[in-house]
């Protein structure tokens, strides 16, 4: 797949194409990522469902969005399309990931060691506040990471049927 670019943030364009057509088919949109490989690009759509979801889910998605972004044409050059679930250890990127997710066991990895030397933070997420991530450790004790210091939050001990509604995802876009 080739084309020019019309303009506009490759992630969001794509993302305005892909969420209406994964809410036809029952699915939660969780995030769309573009990034280059080597010498290729892959686009990769990330879909959930409550009760989690199956190849049949993704070949779904996959030829269902194939056209409508062959027809808008968003992205410049040549791309492998590839459609998968966010996985048990899904990351958190966007608001609406984090207040899914609330209550839920995270891993936050640190770009640089605390003053203990820790890189990695295992906590309980409580959510977000500004640019701030807030967590409880196993003590209870409440405390703050900013966006900026994390390199990645993951999902660390996710339950194997995420379900909308148990704290669901609200689909906002950003």
């Amino acid at each position: 797949m080739a084309g020019k670019k019309h303009g506009g943030n490759t992630v969001a364009a794509v993302t305005s194409i892909a969420k209406p057509i994964a809410e036809r088919l029952g699915l939660i949109l969780w995030d769309v990522k573009f990034v280059k490989e080597g010498a290729s690009w892959y686009l990769r759509i990330f879909i959930d469902k409550p009760g989690g979801v199956t190849l049949d889910d993704c070949e779904a998605m996959s030829r269902a969005v194939n056209d409508p972004l062959d027809e808008a044409d968003p992205i410049s050059q040549a791309y492998f399309l590839e459609v998968s679930s966010p996985g048990i250890e899904r990351e958190l990127s966007r608001p609406e990931h984090f207040e899914a997710m609330k209550g839920r066991d995270v891993s936050v990895n640190l770009y640089r060691p605390t003053e203990d030397g820790t890189k990695e933070i295992i906590a309980t997420l409580i959510g977000l506040d500004g640019d701030s991530i807030l967590l409880t450790d196993l003590d209870g004790t409440e405390f703050a990471i900013n966006r900026k210091d994390a390199a990645s939050v993951r999902l660390y001990d996710c339950e194997d049927d995420f379900s909308a509604a148990d704290g669901g995802l609200d689909e906002t876009e950003n």
